[in-house]
C-alpha cells in the first residue's frame, strides 16, 4: 500500500475518533448558544435582558448578511455566513464571501508602514515630506514648530483635516490620490488645521497621505505593494486593496445595502483612499492579522514584525490608540465603516482569541449584541453592554420638567409626565420618546439609551440638550 493511503487512512480516523467527534459536538453546542444568545447592547439595570436568535435579530434590525470569523489558540476555531450577500440575486452569504473592511484597513496598512521603517526606509518620526514624491503637504503656521509625521499619522495626532471618506460611485469620475488629498474628489483638501502632536482626530487624510508616501517610496501601486509584502504574508491570498474591486471578485463581493434595505448605487462603493478604507476581504481572512499581531505580543518573538515594533503599535496613547490599531486595556483591533458595509476586529490580549465580525449593511448595531454574546460564551473581559440606571424622582419633581419648547433647527416640543417618566412629543417626530431619570438633571432615552441634559434654574428646567441640538422652554 502507498505510504499517501495510509497517511490518508489514518487522518480519517483520526477524524472520526470519539474525542474528535465529541469536540465537534461541543463546538457545534458552543456556536448554538451563540447564535442564540445575542442580546441588545443597551440595556436598564434591573430589568430582564432579551436574548435573540441571531437571523432572527438580522430580519428585526433589516440586515442583509453577516459574516462571523472566531481565532482560538491560534486557529480558526469557527466561521459561519448568515442571510444574503445579494437579495436580488439571491446569493447567500458565506465565509469565502467578500467584504469591504472600512477602517480595519488601517491597521493592516500600518504593516507596510512599520516594515518601511524596519527596513531602515523611513523614520517615523521625520516629516512625511521628507519621503513624498508625486505631492507635498502644504506647510503653514501650525507645522512651523511641530511636523506632521508617519507616526502622528498612524495614531491620528498629525493635526491633519477629512477624518472619513463617502466612496464613489460605479460610474462616477475618481480621482487621483493626489487628487484626493487636494480636494478634487468628494472631499475637501487634506491639510493641517492644528498644530502636529497637540491633540488627537481621526483623520483618514492621513492614512491616504501614508498611502502615497509608500507608493512615491516604492514605485508601485498600493494593492501591488500590499498584495507582495502585507497580505500574502499574512495568509490573505483572497484579499484585495484594488479598487474599483477587479471583476474576478464580483461573483463573491457582498452588495452593500443601507439602513432602509436599499442597495449601495453600482452594488458596492469604490475607494480611491485604500489605506483608510478600501480593504476588500472575509472575515476568515481578515483574522489572519490578529492571528500574527497577537502571535509577536503573546509569544515576544518576531514574525511578520519584529517585537519592538508590535510592542509600539499597541501601546495606547491619545483616545486609546495606538500605531494602527486601537488599544485598550483588555483589547486592540478596529472598527469599519464603509457605504453599505460595517465590520469589527478584535484580538485580545492575554487570551489567544479573537473575532472578526462583517455585515453588508449601513446598519451595524448587531456587530455589539453578537459580541456580547460571543464574550459571555468565552468569558472573555472588555467588551460590555451600555448600561442605564433609573434614579426615581417623585411627580413633583418630574413636574420641573413638562412644559413646552423650542428646538431652532426644528420647532416647537411637549413633554409631560408618564409612567414615572417624561414623554417627549412634538410635529417633527413620528412617535413620542419616553425618557427616564438617571440623576436629577440627565435622563435617558428607554429605547436607545440617548442622553437628555436639562438645565435647571429657579427650580425648574429651562433647557435640555439632545446630542448637539438644544431647546429652550417657552411656556
Amino acid at each position: 500500500m502507498k505510504i499517501q493511503n495510509i497517511i490518508l487512512i489514518q487522518l480519517t480516523l483520526l477524524a472520526c475518533s470519539p474525542e474528535s467527534v465529541e469536540n465537534q459536538e461541543l463546538l457545534s453546542d458552543r456556536i448554538t448558544r451563540i447564535e442564540n444568545g445575542l442580546q441588545p447592547n443597551f440595556q436598564i439595570q434591573g430589568d430582564s435582558i432579551p436574548n435573540y436568535n441571531i437571523e432572527e435579530r438580522m430580519k428585526e434590525l433589516g440586515i442583509a448578511g453577516v459574516s462571523i470569523a472566531m481565532i482560538n489558540r491560534g486557529q480558526i476555531e469557527w466561521a459561519r455566513g448568515y442571510g444574503m450577500a445579494d437579495s436580488s440575486e439571491n446569493k447567500s452569504v458565506t465565509t469565502e464571501t467578500m467584504f469591504l473592511a472600512g477602517s480595519i484597513s488601517k491597521p493592516v496598512a500600518a504593516i507596510r508602514a512599520q516594515q518601511l521603517k524596519e527596513e531602515g526606509l523611513i523614520n517615523l518620526d521625520s516629516n512625511v515630506n521628507n519621503y513624498l514624491l508625486s505631492w507635498r503637504l502644504p506647510e503653514n503656521r501650525f507645522t512651523k514648530k511641530e511636523k506632521v509625521t508617519t507616526r502622528r499619522i498612524l495614531n491620528h495626532t498629525a493635526g491633519l483635516t477629512v477624518w472619513g471618506f463617502p466612496g464613489y460611485d460605479k460610474g462616477d469620475t475618481i480621482p487621483s490620490v493626489p487628487g484626493v488629498l487636494d480636494g478634487k474628489g468628494n472631499t475637501d483638501s487634506i491639510r493641517v488645521y492644528k498644530e502636529p502632536g497637540e491633540s488627537w482626530m481621526y483623520s483618514g487624510g492621513g492614512y491616504t497621505i501614508m498611502q502615497l508616501m509608500i507608493t512615491d517610496l516604492e514605485g508601485k501601486s498600493f494593492p501591488e505593494i500590499m498584495q507582495t509584502s502585507v497580505l500574502d504574508p499574512l495568509g490573505m491570498t483572497g484579499s484585495t486593496f484594488e479598487n474599483p474591486l477587479p471583476q474576478q471578485f464580483h461573483s463573491i463581493a457582498a452588495t452593500g445595502y443601507r439602513a432602509n434595505g436599499a442597495e449601495v448605487e453600482g452594488k458596492w462603493p469604490i475607494y480611491p483612499e485604500m489605506a483608510a478604507a478600501g480593504l476588500w476581504t472575509t472575515p476568515s481572512q481578515l483574522i489572519l492579522w490578529a492571528k500574527e499581531i497577537q502571535q509577536i505580543q503573546q509569544t515576544q518573538k518576531d514574525g511578520l514584525l519584529k517585537v519592538e515594533t508590535v510592542n509600539e503599535m499597541l501601546t495606547s496613547g491619545m483616545n486609546n490608540h495606538g500605531l494602527g490599531p486601537v488599544v485598550s486595556e483588555h483589547t486592540y483591533g478596529h472598527g469599519g465603516a464603509d457605504e453599505g458595509f460595517r465590520a469589527l476586529l478584535t484580538a485580545w490580549r492575554e487570551f489567544s482569541l479573537a473575532v472578526v465580525i462583517m455585515v453588508n449593511s449601513d446598519n451595524g448595531s448587531i456587530i455589539q449584541e453578537i459580541m456580547l454574546s460571543i464574550t459571555k460564551e468565552y468569558s472573555l473581559p472588555g467588551i460590555d453592554p451600555e448600561i442605564r440606571v433609573i434614579q426615581k424622582q417623585s411627580d413633583e419633581e418630574l413636574q420641573r420638567f413638562v412644559g413646552k419648547y423650542n428646538f431652532p433647527e426644528f420647532g416647537d416640543s411637549k413633554i409631560i409626565l408618564k409612567d414615572n417618566g417624561l414623554e417627549i412629543s412634538s410635529e417633527f417626530i413620528d412617535t413620542p420618546i419616553f425618557i427616564l431619570p438617571e440623576s436629577d438633571s440627565v435622563f435617558f432615552d428607554k429605547t436607545n439609551g440617548e442622553y437628555f441634559n436639562f438645565t435647571i434654574e429657579d427650580k425648574k428646567a429651562q433647557k435640555f440638550k439632545v446630542q448637539q441640538f438644544e431647546a429652550t422652554r417657552n411656556e
